[in-house]
């Protein structure tokens, strides 16, 4: 779908596609009034902007429309809608030894217990072992740094999502 593909969907159909990019309805639904996009650039352009207006609800809508990196079994379940697009971000885990696995299971558990929302990474060309590495030190960060950290990580991801759709 180019830049300009997106632009003859209906609603409806924008919706759907948008929401595969990111969960946060107030998200969609700036996109959706954004339309149409002149070019991929500009469709770039409104999508950051448009998060960068967000706030924390938003924020945790679009990370729970995530798995857990690590929990590799949610992928076809609960996340169905965005399966494939996660399942083939997180390929580096599917790599991870079962050491790794089960460390990264327990931080992320640790992770949500402490912040109250799951470890979002733009997980594209990462290893287990660099994903591991990252949860390890950002577990140490105060909830409001990790909710900064994470929502650029979301953006990160968003716009790869964005760029399949092109």
């Amino acid at each position: 779908m180019s830049s300009l593909q997106i632009n003859t969907l209906n609603d409806a159909h924008a919706k759907q596609a948008l929401e595969h990019c990111c969960a946060a309805p107030n998200w969609v639904a700036g996109m959706i009034k954004a339309m149409p996009f002149k070019s991929a650039q500009q469709l770039f352009e409104c999508a950051q902007s448009i998060w960068d207006s967000l706030g924390e609800s938003d924020y945790l809508a679009a990370f729970e429309g995530h798995p857990q990196i690590g929990d590799l079994s949610t992928l076809s379940k609960k996340y169905a809608a965005t399966a494939q697009k996660a399942g083939h971000e997180q390929s580096g885990m599917s790599k991870a030894n079962e050491a790794v696995l089960t460390k990264m299971i327990a931080l992320n558990k640790e992770y949500l217990n402490k912040f109250g929302f799951i470890f979002i990474v733009c997980a594209t060309g990462k290893t287990a072992e660099q994903m591991l590495e990252l949860i390890e030190q950002r577990i140490h960060n105060t909830r409001s740094t990790e909710l900064n950290i994470a929502a650029g990580e979301q953006a990160k991801i968003t716009k790869i999502r964005l760029e399949s759709l092109l």
